[in-house]
């Protein structure tokens, strides 16, 4: 008896029984219609914690024997859909674990999991957060602790929050459709009709074509007497409902008005938008569709709406786009053409070189690391003002990046100021020169430090090519061919790595073995500078504060 203690048992539409054992830590329990065991399925994830597993490496096996054991979780409560899909909820998960689940809508530490025929966990996630009670937990105090779970009309489902007594209500993506429900210590003629003492279960009951969810309830007095609440649905709630009823019998027109009307009492809910999103992008209204969805920052069908209005686009200025291509790609051509010509011609030259021609120069480094670097330095084919021009193009570029991108890829319109994009790009740069120059004087290094600068500035030349051209295309690609411009970035960043290291190499004029270690020594002086900094500055602050507290104090005084 005390091996095994049920709590909950659910039976899905072929007979199969479910069972939620609170002593069972394998997950659900699963009986044929017979009674006969058949496995379990869904076991939690075990909490591991970084340290735990690095001490079980030294301990004895007497040590480990005698340690309390790291097990999953076991579940509390068990439904079952018409579907044959399990939900099953749990109140004892780690609260730092089932917060980071909440925040990053992974369903490995979630209090409530939607389980297939063998345990997979299958449940859409694709509101804001994960669906699992409260989220703002700095006011809330603590997270919730889900205890049971219904289910509602047309896909919809709630569970209850035991520790606030507090119902949420979502649909079968995910999103939460409304919350509603309160706890608390109440004296003689105190309570407030809805809210319970101490909530114990939940379920609803359909009478009609009404649904209500029913609570049981425990009073905190001493008759410890159960009483039940029954919540009705307001005009909201069966808006909502009908709203979600139309959309899923694919009647757009008629669920359009619905969310529209949900709309004019809640302009702030996303679902509505999304529903009207979907609906106009059913019946081929893919411009308009893809406005409403912008006002809920939804991607998803924003994408496939996008994709059909650039179809459209594709289809009737085909000619003229081929064209503009082809022009833009011979420009590029005869340009690059140009400018290899000019560098040759310049190799010839004798004195100083003049600002274009410098410029210029970038792209015989990018392409020819070597001699580009040698003879920048031996040669004089650079300088700091050239050098700094690309430095700025690049601080250019990097803020471009960061506010014109496409909606798809900057849904939420995050954006940084010009000032950040400096201080990001221009930091960096100076960071490295600096802290290159003072490794490279105790090390043999023979470029000075305007050496060391010119080089690194040239080396940046590939980043604001592939800032700018990752950024225009994710004004006409999709969210699914985010991974081309992702990859554009990648090959900015990693080519101008490779031109820093053989920057470096050629201006110091090092083997590859000591070139690498100062770049190594170059990144941990950097980091010590930075922490320098730091310091430094923090030390300003409270000399500021001291004597700024001592002469509020003299001024007092006197």
């Amino acid at each position: 008896a005390e091996a095994f203690k049920p709590s909950s048992i659910a039976v899905d539409l072929y007979g199969r029984i479910f069972v939620v054992s609170l002593s069972c830590y394998e997950g659900v329990i699963v009986m044929s219609s017979e009674g006969d065991f058949t496995g379990f399925i869904g076991a939690q994830k075990v909490t591991y914690s970084v340290m735990d597993m690095i001490w079980r490496k030294f301990q004895t096996k007497e040590q480990l024997a005698s340690q309390t054991q790291n097990i999953s979780v076991a579940y509390n409560n068990i439904t079952v859909d018409d579907d044959g899909f399990v939900y099953a909820t749990s109140d004892k998960i780690n609260e730092s674990e089932q917060l980071k689940s909440i925040k990053s809508k992974s369903p490995d530490y979630s209090p409530v999991k939607k389980l297939n025929s063998t345990g997979h966990e299958i449940m859409k996630r694709n509101g804001f957060f994960d669906p699992g009670g409260e989220v703002d937990v700095f006011y809330a105090k603590d997270v919730s602790k889900i205890t049971d779970v219904a289910l509602g009309p047309e896909g919809t489902w709630t569970i209850l929050d035991h520790s606030r007594s507090r119902l949420f209500t979502y649909d079968q993506n995910g999103n939460l459709l409304f919350a509603f429900g309160d706890g608390g210590e109440f004296g003689q003629g105190d309570e407030l009709l809805g809210n319970s003492e101490s909530a114990q279960a939940i379920t609803y009951q359909t009478v009609g074509d009404k649904s209500y969810i029913l609570l049981l309830d425990k009073t905190n007095d001493s008759s410890n007497a159960y009483k039940l609440t029954v919540y009705s649905p307001t005009e909201y709630c069966e808006t909502i409902i009908s709203a979600l009823e139309n959309q899923n019998k694919h009647e757009y027109d008629t669920s359009i008005k619905y969310w529209q009307d949900v709309l004019t009492k809640n302009n702030n809910f996303d679902l509505a938008y999304i529903g009207i999103g979907k609906a106009l992008f059913s019946q081929g209204k893919y411009e308009e569709s893809y406005e409403v969805l912008q006002n809920a920052y939804e991607t998803s069908y924003a994408s496939k709406a996008f994709a059909e209005m650039r179809k459209e686009v594709i289809n009737k200025w085909i000619l003229l786009i081929a064209v503009v291509v082809v022009a833009l790609l011979i420009v590029v051509v005869k340009f690059l053409g140009y400018a290899k010509k000019k560098n040759k011609e310049v190799n010839l030259k004798v004195g100083r070189k003049t600002y274009w021609e410098e410029l210029l120069y970038a792209f015989h480094v990018v392409l020819h690391p070597f001699d580009g670097f040698w003879d920048l330095k031996h040669e004089k084919r650079g300088s700091v003002r050239a050098g700094s021009t690309i430095l700025g193009i690049t601080i250019l570029a990097y803020f471009y990046n960061s506010i014109g991108k496409g909606y798809l890829f900057n849904p939420e319109d995050k954006y940084s100021t010009i000032f950040v994009a400096i201080v990001s790009v221009a930091l960096p740069v100076l960071l490295w020169a600096v802290s290159n120059w003072c490794l490279t004087t105790l090390f043999d290094g023979e470029g000075s430090f305007k050496d060391i600068y010119i080089a690194t500035c040239y080396a940046l030349a590939p980043l604001p090519v592939f800032f700018v051209l990752s950024t225009i295309l994710t004004n006409v690609m999709t969210a699914k061919e985010g991974s081309m411009v992702n990859l554009l970035i990648t090959i900015g960043f990693v080519w101008t790595i490779l031109l820093l290291f053989f920057g470096t190499l050629v201006t110091h004029d090092y083997t590859i073995s000591k070139n690498i270690i100062t770049i190594l020594g170059t990144i941990v002086a950097m980091v010590i500078i930075i922490f320098v900094a730091v310091l430094f500055s923090t030390l300003i602050m409270k000399m500021v504060t001291f004597v700024v507290s001592l002469v509020k104090e003299i001024g007092n005084r006197m």
